[in-house]
């Protein structure tokens, strides 16, 4: 499989879009990651996060609907890719294999060095 490169909040941020599917937006997605996870979030992060992941093709935005309530501009929605998808599904098994590696010695440790 390819290398898929992901930072810890890029990986975040790519996994919210997917799981918010068709109601992905920047306030969604900001809330969302703030809801699950208990993490501040702030929109200037969270909109770098998402502009390197549609630059890297894991994400791509569509305009919605003008609104009034946001003075006549369209809302900016995100959906997963194709290429997005199989960079989450590498970095998931990546994962896997690094827990699936650790000595249950490790875990039955009471303290360290």
């Amino acid at each position: 499989m390819k290398k898929y490169y992901l930072g810890e909040f890029e990986e975040i941020v790519l996994l919210t879009v997917a799981i918010l599917h068709r109601e992905a937006y920047g306030v969604s997605i900001k809330d969302e990651i703030e809801s699950r996870l208990g993490r501040d979030v702030s929109m200037g992060a969270m909109h770098t996060a998402l502009l390197r992941l549609e630059d890297k093709g894991y994400i791509r935005s569509v305009d919605g609907d003008a609104t009034e309530e946001r003075a006549g501009r369209p809302r900016k929605y995100f959906e997963i890719t194709a290429l997005g998808k199989r960079a989450i599904t590498y970095a998931r098994e990546s994962r896997e294999k690094l827990w699936g590696a650790i000595p249950k010695i490790v875990w039955e440790l009471k303290g360290s060095f």
